[in-house]
């Protein structure tokens, strides 16, 4: 079965000047993804991780190389991916429903039909507020959520569209250690229900471990892929996993190969 993600030599120069010079933000990466697979991206700040969600979803194109998704090429943003972020970027004045309603108000081909499709929209948004624990904060504001409630919002207004992939960028590296573990589920859950393809970029090793099935090692800027460990681990995984000695040796294999 072809991969639904793949990246076949892969380079990115931010400018041509940057090319000539020869700095790349990321370089030379061959990797794939299977349909439904959970990935995580790790490595040291400044690695590439970002770049390489952006030229997963078509946000950039490569220097060198090609990104093919779903077995087509990739020239442009692509609108089968939702994305979450550190920050939950919520708008203010906007109710959690309304928020996570906004990106069928806003894109096609969703746009078009808003008015018509609202009643049907809102119970999508409804099901997903249930699914991740924020059932009877439909009206409240933002301010009026906790950090890991505005999260659970960002993952809900992310999925409301019904993506193939989600595209996670450090999603839970602002919150507590105990509200961050408490997430790890409410994702695990929503991940082996739907079974989207998901990205996760992290410097959480222990995250990585306990959420992917494989993990992506980058090396420092420009930022090539120095490892790809499969984790093995039975799934479902329980937090009381991250005690186990096999998911701590794991953690401990990555952040060696980190330190190199």
């Amino acid at each position: 079965m072809a991969a639904f993600v793949d990246f076949q030599r892969v380079s990115l120069a931010y400018t041509a000047a940057l090319e000539r010079a020869g700095e790349y933000a990321v370089e030379d990466i061959s990797l794939s993804m299977d349909k439904g697979e959970f990935v995580a991206i790790v490595g040291p700040s400044g690695c590439g991780k970002s770049t390489f969600m952006k030229l997963t979803t078509g946000l950039k194109s490569p220097t060198r190389g090609t990104v093919t998704v779903g077995g087509a090429k990739v020239t442009g943003p692509l609108k089968i991916v939702g994305m979450a972020f550190q920050a939950p970027n919520l708008l203010p004045w906007r109710t959690t429903l309304d928020n996570i309603l906004l990106p069928l108000e806003i894109v096609e081909p969703y746009r078009s039909s808003f008015r018509a499709r609202r009643a049907e929209y809102t119970e999508r948004a409804r099901a997903l507020l249930a699914t991740v624990g924020l059932d009877g904060y439909e009206h409240k504001f933002p301010w009026e959520l906790s950090g890991g409630m505005q999260q659970r919002a960002s993952l809900c207004r992310a999925l409301i569209h019904e993506p193939e992939m989600l595209m996670l960028d450090e999603p839970f590296g602002a919150l507590d250690a105990f509200t961050r573990e408490e997430l790890w589920c409410v994702l695990r859950d929503l991940w082996s229900a739907r079974r989207f393809n998901v990205v996760l970029v992290t410097h959480d090793l222990r995250e990585a471990v306990f959420l992917a099935d494989t993990v992506y090692v980058m090396s420092k800027r420009p930022g090539r892929i120095l490892s790809r460990r499969d984790i093995e681990l039975p799934r479902p995984r329980e937090l009381e996993t991250t005690y186990s000695d096999d998911f701590n040796a794991l953690v401990l294999e990555l952040r060696t190969q980190i330190g190199h």
